[in-house]
């Protein structure tokens, strides 16, 4: 049974600065106990900086399991990782990025939601971990989480349980999907329209890269 461990929220702060300028983000979570409203485009109380790279209906939600929290305390064990500490709002238990493919569809409280495609992150990641090594490390680790379309405005609440619909029997896992953009950069306009096709919900319109916050 997947499970929603934690919900998490956060509105952009300052996390640093690159090249002379300083860097906001919405990738400082905080874990809320309350029923949280899911929006077409957020959940109440969270948001992006830049807009123009980040959110967007196919990146509204930004889910990350729980199960890959012991690997990166292993990397990094002289930091807190507290859930919402890789900027997702939903950590789950039961959702790793081999088991979820894309266009699955997964009902939690009275919202519902579609897998649209995993996480390729920026360098906000890298300033939030204080390392440039983070972006590699990060993708090559497989531990990429995924984001999701909100299909069903509704109230989520951290504990409730998460049922998964399976979409099309020829959808790629999340995790085959950045096995791929590993072996083969030039294979992300491919992928985005492989992703897009999966189904007709889903928008091919937004751009397959970057990260959410």
């Amino acid at each position: 049974m997947a499970k929603l461990v934690s919900v998490n929220v956060g509105l952009p702060v300052e996390i640093g600065s690159a090249r002379g300028k300083r860097v906001f983000s919405g990738i400082v979570k905080k874990p809320v106990i309350r029923p949280v409203i899911v929006r077409k485009l957020n959940l109440d109380g969270d948001r992006q900086a830049d807009l123009s790279v980040h959110g967007g209906v196919d990146k509204a939600v930004y889910v990350y399991p729980s199960e890959n929290y012991p690997f990166w305390k292993n990397e990094f064990p002289s930091l807190e990782l507290p859930w919402g500490s890789f900027g997702e709002n939903f950590t789950t238990k039961g959702l790793q990025e081999d088991f979820v493919r894309i266009g699955d569809r997964l009902h939690v409280g009275s919202a519902e939601f579609a897998i649209t495609q995993p996480r390729f992150p920026c360098y906000k990641l890298a300033i939030r971990f204080g390392t440039n090594k983070m972006i590699n490390l990060f993708l090559e680790s497989l531990r990429s989480g995924f984001y999701l379309r909100v299909l069903k405005e509704g109230k989520v609440r951290a504990g409730e349980e998460i049922r998964v619909i399976r979409g099309s029997d020829d959808s790629e896992s999340v995790g085959s999907i950045v096995r791929t953009f590993l072996e083969n950069e030039k294979a992300a306009p491919r992928i985005e329209r492989k992703i897009a096709r999966r189904d007709s919900s889903l928008s091919d319109s937004d751009q397959f890269s970057s990260c959410k916050k």
